[in-house]
């Protein structure tokens, strides 16, 4: 009995160490990561080097493969966690039950609230798209975006079986349009300014739903 409760007690505080060491490494990983990540949106990632991502972390490039065994590992990451969490924000949406024009003005505002915490792994998804998409380990960015694209145009089908939508517009055209006019917003939104992405997101939802005519809102080709 005695014997076990001093072995307790000193094994505890190397178990707090070891737990706090362990704390440290992820933190560490996760700012090389976002470090990458910057670097991918503004140079590109085919243009940037391993030697870089290290440069602006101020460790060697040795030490940078302590944590990554290449900078498509980092990417991965970058993407794979925009993606992840995009797509369980939108399941999360369909799964409220709400009906379809409800679910996508909440998917618009989804998308428009990932402007600032995936600002570089959106900015790398369209820069770098057609390059990554060629290697099989990113396998998963064609097939995630066919389950977005298959969950915004179900949506649409749907509003338009209900009535809720004009039943004169293709689905997956204004499925298309909709995408551009998000993800492109990226390049031109800035945090801080006169509007933030749940300003933004609303605005664009009353932009799509209501339009900016008055009056009759039938399109007239003159």
């Amino acid at each position: 009995m005695t014997t076990r409760k001093n072995s307790g007690t000193t094994t505890a505080p190397a178990k707090r160490q070891r737990a706090t060491s362990s704390g440290s490494a992820s933190e560490r990983r996760d700012h090389l990561v976002k470090l990458a990540a910057e670097l991918f949106a503004r140079k590109g990632f085919q243009a940037t080097t391993v030697r870089e991502i290290a440069n602006e972390a101020g460790i060697l490039s040795g030490s940078l493969y302590h944590h990554f065994d290449s900078k498509e590992t980092i990417v991965d990451e970058v993407l794979s966690t925009f993606l992840d969490d995009l797509l369980a924000r939108y399941r999360a949406a369909l799964d409220t039950g709400a009906d379809p024009r409800a679910v996508l003005e909440e998917m618009v505002r989804i998308g428009f609230s990932t402007l600032e915490p995936h600002r570089s792994a959106i900015t790398v998804m369209q820069n770098d798209w057609n390059y990554l998409r060629q290697f099989e380990r990113f396998n998963y960015l064609v097939k995630a975006e066919e389950e977005v694209e298959q969950i915004w145009v179900s949506q649409i089908k749907a509003g338009q079986a209900a009535g809720l939508l004009r039943a004169d517009v293709d689905p997956k055209l204004t499925y298309r349009v909709i995408r551009d006019t998000i993800w492109v917003a990226v390049r031109w939104f800035r945090p801080g300014g006169r509007l933030n992405t749940a300003a933004l997101a609303e605005h664009y939802i009353t932009v799509l739903f209501d339009g900016i005519a008055t009056g009759d809102r039938t399109t007239h080709h003159g």
